[in-house]
């Protein structure tokens, strides 16, 4: 790949976390790319700095030590204000729990981000691309938990992120659901061109990336390129 397709790029990152008298090295020393267009598993068990490593990227922590940037800009000397700015226009996130709104209807739970960002689709694109266009007006509580989790993908990608960072997005759903939900992520990577970072503890879903970055006890111990992607239809957990 070349540089200009280039979105993150780490050097030496580390976190430690001050636990008292404990200090918990979760990342320790990580260098890597992520590309444009690309979408990225990052695989392993738990402990290992998956979830770390996503939260630096999208800005919701700060690196102890090393650098991160966004498309060459210094994530690691932005300012509170600077990062608050990168997440609300940048980046989708994504996690294992919906975290909607109970009040709000699928389609007022997908406005409450559009009413914020710059330029963002229609809350009803959104939720059509996520194939939830005839569950506009259903409550959280009367839709299903693969479609709570489509909601909640529709909410990410309405600001039309150049990044989409998800946390565990299936860890919660049953494998059918999962793939579903799995189909959506493939789609919106293919489709919208969305760099896609996805975190999972599950080698199958590993299989639908483009590349595979594999951490253990805080570094990368191995990148693999699948040259034969699966889709997300063909995996089985």
């Amino acid at each position: 790949m070349s540089p200009d397709k280039t979105v993150f790029q780490t050097r030496g990152l580390a976190k430690i976390y001050d636990m008292g008298e404990v200090k918990v090295h979760a990342l320790r020393g990580v260098d890597m790319e992520i590309y444009a267009g690309e979408l990225v598993v990052l695989l392993g068990p738990s402990g290992s700095g998956k979830s770390t490593l996503l939260n630096i990227l999208g800005g919701l922590d700060t690196a102890t030590k090393g650098q991160v940037t966004y498309h060459g800009q210094d994530l690691t000397r932005a300012t509170d204000r600077e990062l608050t700015y990168y997440r609300r226009f940048y980046v989708g996130f994504v996690f294992q729990f919906y975290n909607l709104i109970p009040s709000l209807t699928a389609w007022e739970n997908v406005a409450v981000v559009t009413e914020i960002a710059g330029d963002p689709m229609k809350p009803e694109e959104a939720l059509r691309i996520v194939g939830l266009g005839d569950r506009l007006n259903h409550f959280p509580a009367q839709l299903s938990g693969g479609e709570q989790q489509r909601v909640a993908i529709a909410r990410a990608i309405a600001k039309k992120p150049a990044v989409l960072l998800c946390d565990e997005p299936t860890g919660a759903l049953d494998s059918a659901t999962g793939i579903v939900v799995l189909e959506v992520l493939e789609k919106i990577n293919r489709e919208l061109g969305t760099a896609t970072v996805l975190i999972t503890h599950n080698a199958d879903i590993a299989e639908m990336a483009d590349r595979v970055i594999y951490l253990s006890d805080g570094l990368i111990s191995k990148v693999r390129i699948n040259e034969h992607k699966k889709s997300p239809r063909d995996l089985h957990w």
